[in-house]
């Protein structure tokens, strides 16, 4: 009985954050929220998971003067753990040193360290050289159905979603909330996409049409708001001059922490 009250309070909140995260959060909208209440008042430091792409035997992509895309993610996600750390986060790392991590090992660390945003670190490669800048990734929403689907019959049947465990819940209540949670965390995603590029675009270059969606595996944890930032092209010689330096991460890393500031300013007014 205890269970299903749960459910239906979780039911309840669910639905209520997809009528709430379904407007169009604007970047004026993001910077007063953020004025008017500091993101960590009155509550313990927000736990953001930092994915550094790629790793040891898997270098991602190379640039033409050799540099990997392995260690240069690995470099700015250090220095934005840093910075969030400074302002009052607890960064977490799903791989702190050049190892291979599998795709769902990294979602696995950043759910089982109860990171409450998740933020890939890529930089891309194109066929044309001649095209540069950050762009950013949330989940398509075709794949968005598919993951659904397919984590309800897997290994999220035992997992805690909005705070329910789904293995105590009838089929078909089970299913529900997991669609609304993963409904929910894609508009919660999507605030975080429109401040990335918000806050970077004033900073750095940006790839034309920034802000993508594709079907990638890191971003498909139910209950946690993802974004993929390809952070620049080390196919263009311009981004391959800068994004090993460590003053450009650093501008990279300040303008990313920007945005998670906006984020959470944001979902906190919902």
């Amino acid at each position: 009985m205890r269970d299903i009250i749960i459910a239906r309070r979780a039911l309840l909140a669910l639905a209520a954050g997809l009528v709430v995260g379904g407007s169009p959060i604007r970047p004026a909208a993001a910077r007063a929220a953020r004025n008017s209440r500091p993101p960590h008042a009155g509550r313990s430091p927000r736990i953001v998971a930092l994915d550094p792409g790629h790793g040891g035997v898997d270098p991602g992509a190379i640039s033409p003067h050799r540099i990997y895309e392995k260690d240069m993610t690995l470099a700015t996600a250090r220095e934005l753990a840093r910075t969030l750390d400074a302002g009052g986060y607890r960064a977490v790392l799903t791989r702190r040193r050049d190892t291979f991590v599998p795709l769902r090992e990294r979602i696995r660390r950043a759910r089982a360290n109860h990171a409450e945003l998740f933020l890939s670190l890529h930089a891309d490669a194109l066929p044309d050289s001649a095209l540069r800048g950050l762009s950013v990734y949330t989940l398509s929403d075709q794949a968005s159905d598919r993951m659904t689907a397919a984590l309800a019959m897997r290994e999220n049947k035992e997992d805690f979603v909005a705070g329910v465990r789904l293995s105590r819940q009838p089929a078909e209540i089970g299913a529900i909330l997991l669609d609304l949670a993963r409904r929910q965390t894609n508009n919660r995603s999507l605030v975080l996409a429109r401040a990335i590029v918000e806050a970077l675009g004033r900073s750095v270059p940006l790839l034309d049409r920034p802000h993508r969606a594709a079907g990638f595996t890191v971003l498909t944890a139910p209950d946690m708001p993802s974004a993929l930032v390809e952070l620049g092209c080390l196919s263009n010689p311009g981004d391959e001059r800068l994004l090993p330096q460590r003053a450009y991460q650093q501008r990279l890393a300040q303008g990313l922490a920007r945005a998670i500031d906006d984020y959470f300013a944001i979902d906190a007014s919902l």
